[in-house]
């Protein structure tokens, strides 16, 4: 009750079947003059860039294209994408497609008014001035990028994922269309829907957590429990995109405030150095990481068993929160998201060096319900083992 809170999200958020159709509209808006659409091959591939280009060229707005957004991609992958800004003049950037796609177009859109290397920003409240104007519009229901002041780069050098965060990295407008994710294959689906319902299970539990993320969290943990495995199974199922889609954003919400713990800490280090898909990273340490946080907040855990909708009338809230970790074992089993380590190539001999590196991620472990140490990261990891 003493803590003053600061609740910030994006200022304008188009969201619904059919949203994409507005773009151009939106660019209008920001008195866009060229627009630089930053995305990946693949989203071009499923031909998802057809209505952005058809919205924008009904507006009269020009446009340039860099599609060389990687998966957890490179600091190098920045440097291009501005190198292109600028030889384009562009004055406005849409980001498309998944969490790499509206990061890289976040952290160009700072690069272009910032001078200095990008490993300067690496921290909180680095970015001295404010971007170019960004759209950002997702193509998977999982990162919650397009409301987070948040993007996330590999450190290459370091094997580790290194994480920009500033208000300057919110975007003007974010456009959420849930028909962008019909196409998208199963696993894609699997690994960033427990990415999603991650944020929530971690905004929620955070020490950071108010009243207001709580009520974004809880809804997302909601939707996403009840959707994911039908949006999994039939991936033509409106409505189930739809409902995974606003899960994504409404936990995207909730952590881009509250923040999220040690589940994303120690799937950096996994990430970093086997280059394994974010949402799967999530998947491995959730349920361990969940299990050795319940005794820093018992009844919250509890609460997300609710959420998730399960059972938990005359239990005791320790085997009520035991539950809420069982639902989430169970959801990663069926939509078949590995949760070994050892499932996925990481070799036992692995597990010193990253929990060593675990640890250094002092910006995520500060929001984390319950302390660790590195004898306590050491033994997580193993139980993942």
């Amino acid at each position: 009750m003493d803590k003053l809170t600061l609740f910030r999200t994006t200022k304008r958020i188009l969201f619904g079947v059919g949203a994409v159709e507005k773009i151009g509209a939106e660019a209008q808006l920001l008195k866009g003059k060229k627009v630089l659409v930053i995305t990946d091959s693949g989203v071009i591939q499923a031909g998802l860039l057809e209505g952005v280009k058809k919205s924008l060229q009904a507006a009269n707005i020009p446009f340039a294209l860099f599609d060389g957004v990687e998966p957890d991609p490179r600091i190098e992958v920045v440097e291009k994408s501005v190198e292109k800004a600028k030889k384009e003049g562009i004055d406005l950037i849409i980001g498309l497609g998944g969490g790499s796609s509206l990061d890289i177009a976040k952290v160009t859109s700072i690069m272009i008014t910032n001078t200095g290397k990008i490993d300067g920003f690496f921290g909180i409240d680095l970015v001295p001035n404010p971007g170019i104007p960004v759209i950002l519009v997702p193509t998977t229901a999982g990162t919650g990028s397009e409301v987070t002041p948040i993007a996330i780069l590999s450190d290459t050098k370091e094997k580790l994922k290194k994480g920009i965060v500033s208000p300057t990295l919110f975007p003007e407008v974010a456009i959420v269309d849930p028909k962008l994710t019909i196409g998208l294959p199963p696993s894609v689906t699997a690994f960033t829907g427990m990415d999603a319902l991650t944020h929530a299970i971690e905004a929620y539990a955070s020490i950071n957590a108010t009243d207001l993320t709580d009520l974004f969290a809880l809804r997302a943990m909601d939707l996403c429990s009840k959707n994911l495995r039908m949006a999994y199974a039939h991936g033509e199922n409106l409505a189930a995109r739809s409902n995974m889609m606003e899960g994504s954003l409404l936990a995207g919400i909730a952590f881009a405030n509250a923040g999220v713990g040690a589940v994303h800490a120690f799937a950096y280090p996994l990430g970093g150095e086997f280059h394994l898909a974010h949402g799967l990273t999530n998947t491995l340490m959730l349920p361990y990481i969940m299990r050795y946080n319940i005794l820093g907040c018992p009844h919250k855990f509890a609460q997300m068993a609710k959420a998730f909708g399960e059972k938990v009338e005359g239990l005791s809230e320790l085997d009520g929160a035991e539950t809420a970790v069982k639902f989430v074992e169970r959801l990663s089993d069926d939509i078949r998201v590995p949760r070994r380590l050892r499932d996925v190539g990481v070799p036992e001999n692995a597990i010193p060096r990253l929990a060593e590196a675990a640890m250094k991620v002092t910006r995520l472990l500060a929001n984390n319900p319950r302390k660790i140490a590195l004898e306590d990261a050491v033994a997580i990891y193993n139980s993942a083992y």
